[in-house]
């Protein structure tokens, strides 16, 4: 029997380290083959957005190349990779409510829009889950 685990993100890209952590978290259940289930809440919609490309940094002088710039659904991309190679599986649902009070409707095919039925049955289904939170200041 495989462990399943459900993660809900709520950052967006770049806003903090939560969101990279979360991500490393996941790349780790993924090496060891669990069943994985992400709910990306809020400004972590963002996380899949496929139209997002990479860019030249004129303050810094970098050409795209040079400054190498990382791109969250290419990281999404990968951690589904890993996972099939693990022998895992990732099923990734981006808020639909979410996403449209932010103009977000373009993801990676790899994941999909759900609502919070989608989190409902996630948190149901798998032997835990982890809240990666947004703080106030």
């Amino acid at each position: 029997m495989s462990i399943s685990l459900t993660f809900a993100l709520m950052d967006a890209p770049y806003e903090s380290s939560r969101t990279v952590t979360a991500l490393r978290l996941i790349d780790i259940a993924a090496r060891r083959g669990y069943d994985l289930k992400i709910f990306a809440y809020e400004g972590a919609v963002a996380l899949a957005y496929k139209d997002q490309a990479a860019h030249a940094n004129i303050v810094h002088k970098h050409d795209i190349e040079e400054e190498n710039h990382p791109l969250p659904h290419k990281w999404i991309e990968s951690l589904h990779e890993t996972a099939v190679q693990h022998k895992g599986s990732i099923e990734w649902v981006n808020c639909d409510i979410c996403g449209d009070e932010r103009g977000i409707d373009n993801y990676v095919e790899c994941t999909r829009g759900g609502t919070h039925v989608d989190f409902w049955q996630f948190v149901s289904s798998t032997d835990n889950t982890l809240v990666i939170g947004t703080t106030t200041t």
